[in-house]
């Protein structure tokens, strides 16, 4: 009787754990992988809304709707010359956009590194890659807190 008892018991454990375990997958937010879609190399805006804004949200504040499933908070972009001593860092968000930052870009690995999904946009282009860049990059520092 002890033993039947204590084996019930351990399938109840075991059950309990799988059902758990299933609604903290069914819970968790993912981040879905989608192809780059084209856009405007001359419209900071629309590729900021489009590359950018799903987890760093519209207003660059790291609040965008895949927030919640990254590792870390996205940065909140807005914050980045006043964390510069006031002066808003184009070339290091420059080279971090072309060539990542290693494993810590912005703030994890989740962090695309754009200037190859860039040029896959505009092959053989190197000009209007770095117009992309350039242009959303632009964009961002409209974006700075006052």
């Amino acid at each position: 009787m002890w033993k039947t008892s204590m084996m019930l018991l351990g399938v109840l454990v075991v059950a309990a754990g799988l059902c758990l375990a299933q609604d903290n997958t069914a819970q968790k937010p993912v981040v879905k992988s989608t192809p780059i879609k084209q856009t405007s190399p001359v419209s900071g805006k629309e590729m900021f809304t489009k590359y950018c804004a799903p987890c760093h949200g519209v207003d660059g504040k790291g609040n965008g709707p895949a927030a919640s499933a990254m590792k870390s908070q996205p940065t909140d972009l807005t914050q980045l010359a006043l964390k510069n001593n006031g002066k808003f860092p184009a070339d290091r968000i420059n080279s971090t956009l072309k060539f990542g930052n290693g494993p810590g870009a912005h703030g994890s690995a989740d962090m695309p590194v754009w200037g190859p999904l860039f040029q896959s946009l505009d092959k053989f282009h190197d000009t209007v890659v770095q117009q992309r860049i350039s242009n959303l990059i632009t964009y961002i520092e409209t974006l700075q807190a006052k």
